[in-house]
């Protein structure tokens, strides 16, 4: 389907066989394996409780229960008052989740290097839980509803950042960058029920607590699910053999791959693996030290800046945006601002599986350039109608120019839920060598989430003041992360991570790499040790050597793949 075949095949590596690898199995193999697709749907839970715990506060700040028992009395607009929320005290309840999930970002880093990835998993369910029971506690302080969502913040934040590194750890080359993508997939999953959960206990509980309560108690079904089942599949390759877990890593790799022990596919990973953990294996550096060792690193700097704008840009596209405004804008044709949410998210949801197919058959780099222009385009015409046309205190006056922003607030969405949403993440977990991985990603997704607070934050202090010419600060920055991927950022459509890290290392014009010729496996494995970014199998992190693009098989037209 949409120009993918059902299997892989070996052939053209067949043909460069040595007298050593002779004896392998080059049969073809399952693109999707019975494990690797269990994988994506369980592992994946962890976006779907991002998205879900970030998705529900926008309707509990227009319930009325929960207005009466957390809001303060404010100005009806109409000579009394109300019960509502301040500027200030929104922001707070909104912003102060992201405030949380940045520290568990930055601390589930040399967690999940000590315990591993599985377990760290596990864990950091377990402290979203608490923080879903703090909220429920809560009566009428709305200062235990922020600590609520602090405390949750910690687990989504530490989430966020060991679902993809699982996910690029464990995955074949051939669907990496779709398996990382499924993870935006459930968080547009997660906002979605959210908004579906909100609608159905405000038309049927709109006075009572079970209201919100309700929505907020799902959530265990989703953190209890994912902090068992995770415990049903195996540590990550890498970081098995990084603790000397050779015959657990290879076991790993052949359930996803679904290939048998011989196979030319596992033999090819778990002998680069060897080679290259080999390299480093008597550096050992403290906590501290592992950071200023990774700043040091060959390209290290170069590429947690790029991890850190791309996650900045990817907040900065303005998403946020439309949601916030969707309640005025769908208020010109008379829809409730509940039903709002519910098909924007549908909206949301549905287009993001149109990414998991872009990112394969396209690659990142185009994918996301369009996207930047896509979304500039919109925000420019969506930015002047809500300026110049709609009247923004009666919206009702103004229905055509309405419906103009509508249609364009979905288009917007089916640019970003396409591109920007899904393939950030799929960058981040894998420009980054195994050994510095996990402390990479953290500090990327710490980028994401503090932006995440600082737009939830000032957001309602900005459109008081400019209104619809907010969406012209957005229409510049998509152009700006549209211009940082063009010149900065490499190709890794259907590259193993090894590969990718080899690129940064050389030097490969961004531009460039997309045609860029990987050297053999025994030369990258040289360049790889002499730079440094080789894993240490006892103390640093495992490696992501696998095999070579010339040779590996990634669905692309370099490869032979039959049905």
């Amino acid at each position: 389907m949409f120009g993918f075949s059902n299997t892989v095949s070996f052939d053209d590596v067949r043909q460069d066989q040595t007298e050593k690898s002779a004896s392998l199995d080059y049969s073809p193999l399952r693109r999707v394996s019975g494990r690797s697709f269990a994988m994506g749907l369980l592992v994946s839970m962890g976006g779907l409780i991002f998205g879900y715990d970030t998705g529900q506060i926008s309707g509990f700040l227009e319930m009325p229960d929960f207005q009466r028992r957390f809001g303060e009395l404010v100005d009806d607009g109409m000579g009394g008052t109300k019960y509502g929320f301040t500027s200030i005290r929104s922001g707070l309840i909104v912003g102060l989740l992201s405030i949380g999930t940045l520290v568990g970002a930055l601390i589930a880093a040399p967690i999940a290097d000590r315990i591993g990835r599985r377990l760290s998993v596990s864990l950091w369910c377990a402290v979203t839980s608490i923080g879903f029971v703090i909220q429920i506690a809560s009566s009428e302080a709305y200062e235990q509803i922020i600590v609520g969502r602090l405390v949750a913040g910690f687990g989504v934040g530490a989430l966020s950042l060991l679902v993809p590194m699982y996910q690029a750890e464990t995955a074949p080359p051939w669907i990496r960058g779709a398996l990382v993508c499924a993870y935006q997939l459930f968080i547009t999953l997660g906002i979605f029920l959210a908004a579906v959960f909100n609608l159905g206990t405000y038309n049927n509980q709109r006075n009572s607590s079970a209201s919100w309560r309700i929505v907020i108690g799902l959530g265990w079904i989703f953190t209890i699910g994912l902090g068992i089942g995770i415990l049903a599949f195996s540590e990550t390759p890498r970081y098995a053999y990084r603790k000397g877990r050779v015959d657990e890593a290879k076991q790993t790799l052949m359930r996803v791959y679904d290939a048998p022990a011989n196979h030319w596919a596992i033999h090819t990973q778990m002998e680069e693996i060897e080679s290259k953990l080999r390299a480093e294996s008597t550096t050992k550096t403290g906590f501290i030290g592992g950071y200023v060792e990774m700043f040091k690193a060959p390209r290290m700097a170069y590429r947690i800046a790029l991890g850190v704008a791309l996650q900045m840009f990817q907040q900065l596209t303005g998403a946020n945006f439309f949601f916030y405004y969707g309640t005025t804008v769908f208020q010109s044709v008379q829809i409730s601002s509940f039903i709002t949410q519910v098909i924007l998210n549908t909206i949301n949801f549905g287009v993001t599986f149109i990414g998991l197919y872009l990112v394969e058959h396209y690659g990142r780099r185009k994918s996301l350039i369009v996207g930047s222009v896509w979304m500039f385009i919109c925000f420019l015409i969506f930015a002047s109608v809500g300026h110049f046309l709609l009247d923004i205190e009666t919206p009702t006056n103004t229905p055509t120019a309405g419906i103009v922003l509508i249609v364009f607030a979905a288009i917007f969405v089916l640019g970003y839920a396409t591109t920007w949403g899904p393939m950030v993440w799929t960058l981040i977990a894998e420009i980054y060598p195994s050994k510095y991985r996990a402390r990479a990603m953290a500090m990327a997704t710490a980028s994401n989430w503090v932006w995440n607070f600082l737009i939830a934050f000032f957001t309602p202090f900005i459109i008081q003041d400019i209104d619809f010419r907010y969406g012209y600060v957005f229409a510049g920055t998509n152009v700006l992360g549209g211009l940082i991927v063009y010149f900065f950022c490499m190709e890794g459509q259907g590259r193993t991570l090894e590969e990718i890290d080899t690129m940064y290392v050389q030097h490969v014009n961004p531009r460039k790499s997309e045609k860029w010729i990987a050297p053999p496996p025994e030369e990258i494995a040289r360049i790889r040790r002499e730079a440094g970014t080789g894993e240490d199998i006892v103390s640093s992190g495992s490696n992501d050597a696998t095999v070579p693009k010339q040779t590996a098989p990634t669905g692309t037209n370099e490869h032979t793949e039959t049905v």
